[in-house]
Order: C-alpha cells, then structure tokens, then sequence
C-alpha cells in the first residue's frame, strides 16, 4: 500500500470510529458544512465546473488540532444538498507531506487543476511549494508536483494560491511574508498554466503576513480579498486575532489601492474564497473560525471535531461597498413559516431557522437568542452589535458594526451552534460560533416589526 492510500484508509478509520459521537453533538450543524470528523478550516478550490459546484476544505482527521492537512471534498447541484466525495488530496509526497495546505481550482483543456501549498517541515526548517493535481472526473486527482519553488526576498510563508483567467493569460496570486517579516502578495503569470513567471508584489502595507488572497472584477472594480495577521484593535475595528477583508483598486500598470474594508464583523470569519458561477454571480464561502481564537475551548473538541463554513453568499458591489447576501437557493431550505407576526415577541423556536425582521419602525430594539446571543440595534446611530458570552471566561463581549444609512431589515440564519447575521440585505454581515445552553430555545424580539420565522430542513 502506498502513502497515499495509506492515509486515505486511516482517515477513513477515523471518520467510523468517531461517527456517533460526532452525529450526538447537540451543537452539530444540520445545514451548514463541518467536518465527518476533526478539524475544517479554509474552503479551497471552490469552483462551478460542467455544472457541478465542487468545494474543497482543508481537512485534519486525526484531531481537533491543526496539523498535515487533506483536501477534504463536497459537490452540489443546487448549493443546498451537498455529497460527500471522496478525499481529493491527502499529505502523501515529499513536497506536501506536512500539509496540503490552501489553494484554488481552474478549469482548462476538459480538466479541472487544483493549485495547493505543499507543506514541509525538516527539524523545524519550513519549506514551501506551490503544487498542482489534476482531474479528468472532478473526483480522483493525479499530483504534477511542485510548480512554483520560493522566490527570492520572502520567508517560506509563502502560500493559498488563487488562480483565474483574463484576457487568454492565466494569473496567481500567493499570499507571502517579505524577509523584513511584513505582509504582502504577490502575483505570477503564464500562457499555459504550466510555465510561470514571477511578477512581483501586487500589494503590501501593514501586517505581518497576508493569507488567502483572491483577486477578481466585481461591477467594474478590481478587488484584492485576503486574510491580514498583526494588525492591531483601532475601536470598533480589527477585534479578532485575525482578520478578513478587500481593498478595492485599479490594475493596470500596478495595483493602486485604498483602504482595508473588513467583510465580516462577527466573532468567527476567516479565509474566504469566491468564483464565479455559470450565471455570472461572484460566490463566497468562508471559514466560520478564526486561526489561534480560543479553539482549544469549544465544546465540540469532546465530540472529536471542530469548526464549520458559512452559508455560501453571494457578493455584489452597493453604494460603494461589498455586499453579501444568502444566495437564492437558500429558500429551500426553508420547511415550515412558523411565525409570520408583529413584534415584540418571546417564542420557543426550533435550534435551526431563519429569522427575518423588516418593516422595522422601533428606533431601538434587540434580538435575544437562546439567552446567549443579544443583536441590538440603534437607529439613529445606525450601529449593530452582536453581544455573547466569551468561551474562555463566560464574560460578555461584543462585536459592532455600522451601517451607512437606516436599518431596514435583520435576516439571521441559526443552526445548532451558529449565527450568520444580514443587515440590510447584506451591507453589514456578522458571522460567529455559539455555543448556547441546549435546553434554551427562546428567541425573544423587543421591536417593532414584521418577524418571519421559518423552521430549516436537516441536510447533514
């Protein structure tokens, strides 16, 4: 047996080992993706090829820690069912044998080519390569080996290659640390996805490294999306370990940019990845974690996993802003309208559903789920702000955000042990974990409006 299939079998070990313990977690999702067992983070290669959306995730089977990961695989017809696919990529090589680390898809001559970080680590040395596989069937992928090797004037942080197509020329981006440990990426270029060519920095300016980075056009504006690390708390601003956001720019002779815009104002957002689908739209999935934020006390540790995505959303550009919005298929999820009435109310409500308050009057008012998460909202400072319990010390704390004009609606998606938040048809966003009393139910509205509660099907 070789390594490869090695792995594959003791991955597969794993998930029936863990299978009821995983699936009795009362705080395991039912709609939202997480993994058979262990830990998911970034959602990789996520692309629409022959019709078929496929989603990659890094993938660590063996614990609830990170370490050498998979590509774990899921497709979907209809972004609402999705299948389960075997295993896409496992840490079986010389050049990834300590992680399969991020990366995207591309489709080219009737293949679908995953792009990846191979990972190696000798006596605590990191090494870093960007790899290719590839697939005639979207599910068994072939290694083609190491593609790109470290340029000079960066630290073997070097990573998550995203690749598109524009005008018959293939382009990547890498997020990357300079050797003076600051963040940046930087971009290459190829004629046929087999010989690149180092162009230099597309972006730098702040942080210590940049992680994930996508680049893409959305309603004529060039948008740099990525994960920065080192930036410090400035207010409302920057409150997690890490964060994600865009910088909105002009590419021609270089990129010029202007200031970082975070995407999510939540307590758990990360990593996310876009493409664009057969009907034009600019999709996101993301990560709903954050690396080094208190992993070690979720609850799910003691079930043998850890972690989920979001919803996919699709993005649009609005009065100067991206927005995100649940993608239409989303309504299928809905099973039964359990409540259509006039706020305030105090309701017990099913542990996954979705909660739409509009025609908003109150000046003031607040949401309370499950007597964990409050959402209170203030009109006429046009401030939203997600309050819950710490997992460290069970004391309060608070994300906020700020809308640019009225509040006009509150749209919550709510699984076992997550929030997905939508103001104002996504102009302000909050993600985050929550991990409420399994015996608590209550939704409680003190506001003026129309709340519309829908109960959501199982799917996982």
């Amino acid at each position: 047996m070789d390594r490869d299939q090695e792995l594959r079998q003791k991955a597969q070990q794993e998930v029936e080992k863990y299978q009821m313990i995983v699936t009795s977690d009362p705080y395991r999702p039912t709609y939202h993706i997480a993994p058979p067992v262990g830990l998911i983070n970034d959602p990789n290669g996520w692309i629409q090829w022959n019709g078929i959306y496929h989603l990659f995730y890094q993938w660590m089977p063996f614990g609830t820690e990170h370490g050498a990961k998979f590509w774990g695989h899921l497709s979907s017809t209809n972004l609402v069912d999705w299948k389960q696919e075997p295993i896409a990529l496992t840490p079986s090589e010389w050049f990834d044998k300590d992680g399969c680390y991020s990366g995207s898809a591309i489709s080219h001559d009737d293949q679908l080519h995953l792009f990846y970080t191979g990972n190696v680590k000798t006596n605590g040395v990191r090494e870093t390569y960007q790899c290719l596989a590839t697939s005639k069937d979207g599910i068994h992928f072939d290694k083609k080996g190491v593609q790109i090797e470290l340029p000079n004037g960066f630290t073997a942080h070097f990573r998550d290659p995203k690749i598109w197509r524009e005008n018959d020329k293939f382009y990547m981006v890498i997020g990357a640390q300079k050797e003076d440990n600051t963040g940046s990426v930087v971009w290459y270029e190829s004629e046929d996805l087999q010989d690149w060519e180092y162009k230099g920095i597309l972006a730098d300016g702040f942080g210590y490294m940049w992680e994930c980075p996508d680049f893409f056009s959305l309603d004529g504006q060039d948008v740099l999306l990525f994960s920065p690390q080192g930036l410090r708390a400035e207010g409302i601003n920057y409150r997690n370990v890490y964060q994600s956001g865009y910088v909105i720019g002009n590419w021609k002779d270089h990129f010029t940019f202007g200031e970082f815009t975070e995407l999510d104002r939540g307590f758990e957002f990360y990593a996310p990845q876009t493409t664009l689908d057969e009907k034009g739209r600019r999709l996101l999935f993301g990560w709903m974690g954050v690396p080094d934020q208190k992993e070690e006390y979720h609850p799910t540790k003691k079930h043998h996993w850890i972690h989920q995505l979001t919803l996919p959303r699709e993005l649009e550009w609005k009065d100067g802003e991206i927005c995100q919005k649940p993608v239409e298929e989303l309504v299928e999820l809905r099973d039964e309208l359990i409540v259509h009435e006039l706020g305030p109310i105090a309701k017990t409500i099913p542990r996954a559903s979705e909660i739409l308050l509009d025609e908003m009057t109150s000046e003031k008012g607040y949401i309370t789920i499950f007597d964990y998460a409050t959402i209170d909202f203030d009109k006429k400072n046009r401030t939203i702000k997600l309050t819950r319990p710490a997992f460290d010390t069970g004391e309060k704390e608070e994300r906020v955000g700020i809308v640019e004009n009225d509040i006009n609606d509150i749209r919550i998606f709510l699984d076992h042990s997550s929030l997905e938040i939508f103001i104002n048809g996504g102009e302000l966003v909050f993600t985050s974990r929550m991990f409420a009393n399994i015996h608590h139910a209550t939704l409680e509205v003190q506001a003026q409006g129309q709340l519309s509660l829908w109960s959501l099907k199982q799917k996982f």
